[in-house]
């Protein structure tokens, strides 16, 4: 599981890391991972369009994309934990 793809951009080396781990696991068993980045947008991230494409072929390939759209679960639960707390007040 690789959990927040593109929540920090990535260095170089970095981003070669990551690539030759989806590219070691790629058809040899499941990898997750969770992005709020559109795949659009992994360029950016990986710093290398044709690095980023290489990575999301392999992940696309026999890949199933859930996507979640919404607000953020953690952030509702926080908010309605703080409005409880201004109610007992």
């Amino acid at each position: 599981m690789i959990d927040e793809v593109g929540y920090q951009p990535l260095e170089r080396a970095q981003a070669n890391l990551v690539f030759q781990v989806i590219s070691k696991r790629y058809e040899k068993g499941s990898t997750l991972l969770t992005s709020n980045k559109s795949f659009g947008e992994w360029g950016q991230v990986f710093g290398d369009e044709v690095l980023a494409t290489a990575i999301l072929d392999r992940l696309l390939h026999h890949c199933d994309v859930v996507a979640i759209n919404g607000p953020s679960y953690r952030l509702k639960n926080r908010l309605i934990a703080i409005d409880g707390q201004s109610n007992v007040a």
